[in-house]
């Protein structure tokens, strides 16, 4: 198996990765800046990418367990022997330009080339976006390339009897060169790009408004809370779920800023013009009734008036399946309606808005900061 195949099984497993990224990374977001961006996304993606990209090409190909016996070397200690391989198997002669390019093509040259340039992209990741000095950037990229070399000499983590690669010394050298020269690089690249800063201004900027996503990340962090709440409550009681439900959805919102303890997560809250605690009341019972207790009556009812009928089977599957898209539609337009930012009819009807509080609090952290200083300099 070639650099090439391994670079394919990475991108096949990226999606999954990403996949179990996602959540997290949303939620992180609109806690830290209210937004996501789209341009600190490409990035985060494109790191997670290269990452499990530059693991693949490091692990694989993996040989059968049977076939890994106890090498003779496990490690070369000695530094800078892959200058010695080139001069004497390389066959390149300083003074012969008909040497250069069957040079290039050895196994001696393009090794240690693929070891530099394997982590050029992680020197230039660090720099640019995690703002990383040059010497967090050599530590950094000698950690990672001490990590491959651990891996391949613990068999990958013991899965093997012995290990399947030599521990290079040569390796770590060329993995910490290549970071350094990253950071090199970035420093040129990074005049023609937007800074860290400013893509986090731009974040918070587009965190001044909620937006549909950010609603319907809400809704189901919220429902997450209220369901371990609920749990928990229901230890102490049989009637926990009408009491949770209460209590979070209704008090602690009511005594809270507006905010439920997903909103105050993911700074949000609702604002009411009047009537705070009926406005409340009224539409998170609404809401309850609309997504839930009405849909899954209309299902189980639909499904257990077809049951009853004792139709045709084919027949029967049909309604089922007509039944269940129904529901999925119903869902789907609600999500649809919600991510284009409109405003749903139910809250129109109870005349709520969703407002970000990220910039409030930063605001207060800033005119606390502010009294520190001044503080400070009286002293």
């Amino acid at each position: 198996m070639g650099y090439v195949e391994a670079i394919k099984i990475a991108i096949l497993i990226f999606p999954l990765i990403a996949f179990l990224f996602t959540l997290p990374f949303i939620l992180h977001q609109y806690h830290k800046y209210g937004a996501i961006h789209k341009f600190r996304t490409l990035i985060i993606y494109s790191f997670i990418l290269y990452m499990i990209t530059i693991y693949f090409l490091v692990i694989l190909p993996l040989p059968s367990i049977s076939d890994v016996t106890k090498p003779d070397k496990i490690m070369n200690l000695i530094p800078f022997s892959f200058v010695d391989d080139f001069i004497n198997k390389s066959y390149f002669i300083i003074n012969d330009p008909n040497t250069y390019l069957q040079a290039l093509t050895s196994s001696s040259f393009y090794v240690a080339a693929f070891n530099i340039l394997m982590t050029i992209p992680f020197g230039m990741y660090l720099r640019y976006y995690f703002k990383f000095s040059f010497k967090k950037v050599f530590f950094f990229s000698f950690c990672l390339s001490l990590f491959f070399e651990l891996t391949q000499l613990s068999g990958l983590y013991f899965i093997y009897p012995y290990p399947y690669r030599l521990f290079d010394v040569d390796d770590l050298i060329l993995n910490t060169l290549g970071g350094v020269l990253g950071y090199l690089i970035m420093g040129i690249v990074d005049n023609f790009l937007p800074t860290r800063d400013e893509i986090d201004k731009q974040a918070k900027e587009l965190g001044k408004t909620v937006s549909g996503l950010r609603r319907i990340t809400l809704f189901f962090l919220d429902m997450f809370i209220f369901v371990i709440f609920t749990i928990f409550i229901s230890i102490f009681t049989k009637k926990a779920i009408y009491i949770s439900f209460v209590i979070y959805y209704i008090l602690i919102p009511y005594f809270k800023n507006n905010q439920t303890l997903g909103g105050k997560f993911l700074n949000v809250k609702l604002d009411f013009p009047n009537k705070k605690l009926i406005r409340l009341t009224l539409r998170i019972i609404f809401i309850y009734v609309y997504y839930f207790i009405l849909v899954y009556f209309l299902g189980i009812g639909s499904i257990a008036t077809i049951s009853y009928l004792n139709l045709n089977i084919f027949i029967t599957f049909i309604l089922y399946v007509l039944v269940l898209l129904g529901v999925f539609t119903f869902y789907l337009t609600n999500i649809i309606i919600i991510l284009k930012e409109k405003t749903i009819f139910y809250d129109k009807l109870f005349k709520v808005t969703y407002e970000s509080t990220i910039l409030i609090e930063e605001e207060i952290n800033d005119e606390s900061e502010g009294e520190e200083n001044e503080k400070r300099e009286s002293i």
